[in-house]
């Protein structure tokens, strides 16, 4: 990918129909990794179509949460909603050259959208991530790395890491654990838990030149765990 100018990137996630509290920043690409919505009502999904729709950014993609009921119960009516914005389910899309793949699915957590039991069933849908993914957005996080909750537990997909450390997308981009935002260079991949609970944090921003990504705003992450 050569450009005459870095591509901006902003990425969000877990803003649950709050969008406004920040203003979202210019760029190229916005990428919002899941948890659109409270509960996945028709009305919240229209709302935030009519919000994200509105942004000026040339290309914008979505990915549900395991708050967004209404994209897992009646996929049909929940994309015939996202009018304004590309909608991804274990699917690719081109944004300004780059591939970018997204999945909404997380390890069992509570009695919410998307869960699988972890192991073999999201084993397989990781294994359907393209080998030439430039850019992996997932609403969970991998294990160990900004998966924390409040408590110390560590609730990130296995599978998942195993996956990112085969295919060394250059960035990879969830939520879900509001308590571990922030961000990591590990090897080749930039992590980022983009996680604004509920609005109540900024979005991140990534330039993205030929020689790849990097944080220009947003907070460094906290301890990880290697294993």
């Amino acid at each position: 990918m050569t450009n005459a100018r870095p591509l901006r990137l902003i990425l969000m996630s877990d803003t649950h129909g709050r969008e406004g509290a920040h203003p979202v920043p210019d760029g190229d690409i916005l990428l919002h990794a899941g948890d659109l919505t409270d509960v996945g009502r028709a009305r919240e999904i229209a709302a935030v179509n009519a919000g994200l729709g509105a942004l000026p950014h040339r290309h914008k993609l979505v990915i549900a949460g395991n708050h967004d009921f209404l994209f897992e119960n009646d996929p049909p009516a929940a994309r015939a909603l996202m009018t304004g914005v590309t909608y991804l389910e274990d699917t690719a899309a081109d944004a300004a050259g780059l591939k970018v793949w997204g999945s909404p699915w997380q390890p069992w957590f509570f009695d919410w959208a998307f869960n699988l039991k972890r192991g073999a069933a999201l084993a397989e849908k990781w294994a359907r991530v393209p080998d030439d993914v430039d850019v992996l957005v997932t609403h969970g996080p991998p294990y160990g790395i900004g998966d924390r909750c409040h408590d110390g537990r560590r609730v990130g997909c296995r599978a998942l890491l195993d996956r990112v450390r085969a295919l060394k997308p250059r960035l990879h981009v969830f939520g879900h654990i509001h308590e571990d935002r922030g961000w990591w260079q590990i090897g080749e991949t930039l992590f980022v838990n983009a996680a604004q609970n509920y609005d109540t944090h900024p979005a991140m921003v990534v330039e993205w030149s030929d020689t790849g990504p990097r944080i220009v705003e947003g907070e460094a992450g906290g301890p990880i765990d290697p294993s």
